[in-house]
């Protein structure tokens, strides 16, 4: 167990997704990391670095699934027999709660914490356990390119939920309105989501 947050370990969230990748048929995995981590280091000290990490720890802990410290700033959660689409739902909620109560997560005065995330689901994106955490992890690097504080998948099936919940001609007029305003499908999915979840401020479970 990590000391700092009291989460599972790096060697923990491995051997829990292996376990996992073989009793259940779906098993999504979610890599996240405190946007400008090294800025509270920086300017407030360990400390107040400290405490970010805590407060996203018990943010983790209360969305119900297991939660681990990977590295440093770095978090994971695992989310068992989850479609693609529902982890990314899931990630969403995390990312809003913590963008929500910078008081809970132990926000500096002068700093706005936020958090990226990463989503990928076997046996969608990886048939074993290692290239699943690859593709969680390159899922992540996208978010940050893409500007930061918000959910990405692999590239590869960038916002597959568009297929499966949107009719053919929704899916036609969102390419055509991404491509009249120079903006990816995702990045316009996701604010149309961030509206929806304002909306109806859904509690985190």
């Amino acid at each position: 167990m990590d000391e700092l947050t009291g989460l599972g370990t790096f060697l923990k969230f491995e051997q829990d997704l292996e376990a996992s990748m073989k009793e259940q048929d779906l098993v999504a995995v979610a890599l996240l990391d405190v946007d400008q981590f090294m800025r509270v280091n920086d300017q407030h000290g360990h400390v107040a670095g400290d405490a970010v990490l805590r407060g996203i720890a018990d943010v983790l802990k209360a969305q119900g699934h297991p939660a681990y410290r990977v590295a440093g700033d770095e978090f994971a959660v695992l989310m068992a027999g989850k479609t693609l689409e529902q982890a990314f739902l899931e990630m969403e909620k995390v990312r809003l709660a913590v963008e929500r109560d910078q008081k809970a997560v132990g926000a500096p005065p002068d700093l706005a914490i936020q958090i990226s995330a990463g989503v990928s689901q076997f046996p969608r994106d990886a048939k074993e356990m290692r290239g699943l955490i690859r593709a969680a992890d390159a899922a992540l690097l996208n978010a940050k390119e893409m500007g930061s504080n918000q959910v990405s998948l692999p590239s590869n099936n960038e916002m597959i939920m568009k297929t499966c919940y949107y009719s053919s001609s929704s899916v036609r007029e969102l390419s055509a309105l991404a491509e009249s305003l120079g903006r990816k499908e995702s990045v316009l999915l996701r604010e149309a989501l961030d509206d929806l979840l304002r909306k109806y401020d859904p509690p985190l479970r």
